[in-house]
């Protein structure tokens, strides 16, 4: 049966998915296959990480804290059973994955500097909250709103610096270990959902499933690079294709079907348009979660700074989204002038002495400063080792359709922040609003 979320106001979906119909290209719109695909994806979960749950559910002796500490150790030899299946087949990549393209990949996000931080929480996060489709299980988990997202914003950003570390991404890397965390999270909540009889399958389908993770790896990939572009930002066609290639192989260690991971970004434009175009309007979970991210800050802020930091963020959103989208979040559009403050500096910057040699070395040093200062604005500066090939991953991780990095590896069933999974949204002003769900 197809959940009646399903397609629920086309004349809503077809509105907002617009811009991006017209970004796509010529024969974007879906076929039939296609659509029928999109249906069956709303009642397909992640099943190897299904399996590992319910294998250590029904083991003698193991426990969900054993779960999450195993897994946080990542791949090792004498890892018992049922790990060692699961192990086993993360660690068997796809011939498709290239060693130099996921560095250049995540090279060059570490280089978007401060502009990939507003974009992924502005662009991304708050863009997937325009639409009802994905909310429920954050709303659920009670991570989201009050004082936890600024937490679950820094426990997302804390995973996304780990996957685009050097060597984030290799079996014994932070970020390698981190996302497959996250989504052994992700299969906990969805179990524990699946199982709770007030979950509305018939309107909803399964609460974290293939539909809504391939459209949340769109935060990362289509629609990150998209609002970049929006800012003012280079993005080179050899840094595009890194970087949709680093979060496809992302993707694929969180459990999205091969047959959803867009490895190119008109690929990745005409399936965000696809998921647009059939989700849900806004519902008051939307509503709620933006007035939440857009005050996130006011727990580290007081008088001038706290103001300046709200008008900052509605605005920035406002160039980001669309005043369409703000309305529909119920939140008030503003004056763009941080969104052109930002292409200001970004065409000095990014477009000017980042061309230059010498200029992609600056633009990380500046890149890695600017990550170290808004750590400390938030009141948790970063350690001074790098989240790198060997460091340990972060206590927290990332949550599952909505924000820019969320439980810690202990018993907690909450899901990560905002992560391939969760759902976000793509530049209101040229494209509308979605593209996919920051962590998990």
């Amino acid at each position: 049966m197809v959940p009646t979320r399903f397609g629920a106001d086309r004349d809503w979906s077809e509105r907002a998915s617009r811009p991006l119909r017209l970004l796509a290209g010529a024969g974007a719109r879906p076929t039939a296959a296609e659509i029928s695909a999109l249906e069956t994806g709303l009642n397909r979960r992640d099943e190897p990480a299904a399996a590992l749950i319910r294998a250590v559910r029904e083991t003698p002796g193991l426990t969900v804290r054993d779960l999450h500490r195993t897994v946080a150790a990542g791949p090792y030899d004498d890892v018992p059973e049922p790990f060692r299946t699961f192990f086993s087949a993360v660690l068997d990549r796809p011939a498709w994955v290239d060693d130099d393209l996921l560095e250049r990949g995540a090279e060059a996000c570490r280089a978007f500097g401060m502009d990939a931080g507003l974009v992924l929480a502005y662009g991304s996060l708050l863009g997937g909250y325009r639409t009802g489709a994905a909310l429920e299980p954050l709303v659920r988990t009670g991570r989201l709103t009050g004082g936890e997202t600024l937490r679950r914003i820094r426990e997302t950003s804390l995973w996304w610096r780990a996957v685009t570390a050097p060597g984030g991404l290799a079996p014994d890397g932070a970020g390698f270990r981190t996302t497959l965390h996250v989504r052994v999270m992700h299969a906990l909540v969805n179990a524990r959902l699946e199982a709770d009889p007030s979950w509305d399958h018939a309107g909803r389908g399964l609460p974290i499933n293939q539909y809504d993770q391939a459209s949340t790896l769109g935060v990362f990939s289509t629609s990150f690079l998209l609002h970049l572009r929006l800012l003012g930002v280079r993005v080179s066609r050899a840094d595009a294709r890194a970087v949709m290639h680093l979060w496809c192989y992302v993707g694929w260690l969180l459990g999205v079907d091969d047959a959803w991971l867009p490895h190119t970004e008109r690929r990745g434009r005409r399936l965000l348009y696809h998921f647009l175009s059939y989700d849900p309007p806004p519902d008051g979970n939307s509503v709620a979660l933006a007035r939440a991210l857009i005050t996130m800050t006011d727990e580290v802020t007081h008088g001038w700074r706290r103001v300046y930091e709200r008008e900052r963020a509605l605005s920035v959103s406002t160039w980001l989204l669309g005043r369409a989208a703000m309305r529909d979040l119920g939140l008030r559009s503003r004056p763009p002038w941080y969104g052109l403050a930002r292409i200001t500096a970004n065409l000095l910057i990014s477009q000017g002495l980042g061309r230059l040699p010498g200029g992609r070395g600056m633009l990380l040093a500046r890149g890695e400063r600017q990550a170290r200062a808004q750590f400390a604005r938030w009141g948790t500066p970063l350690p001074d080792s790098e989240p790198g090939h060997h460091d340990s991953p972060p206590a927290t991780t990332p949550g599952h359709r909505d924000s820019p990095p969320a439980t810690t590896p202990g018993q907690r069933d909450s899901a990560p922040a905002i992560s391939p999974g969760q759902r976000d949204g793509t530049p209101g002003s040229t494209a509308g609003h979605r593209d996919g769900r920051m962590t998990a």
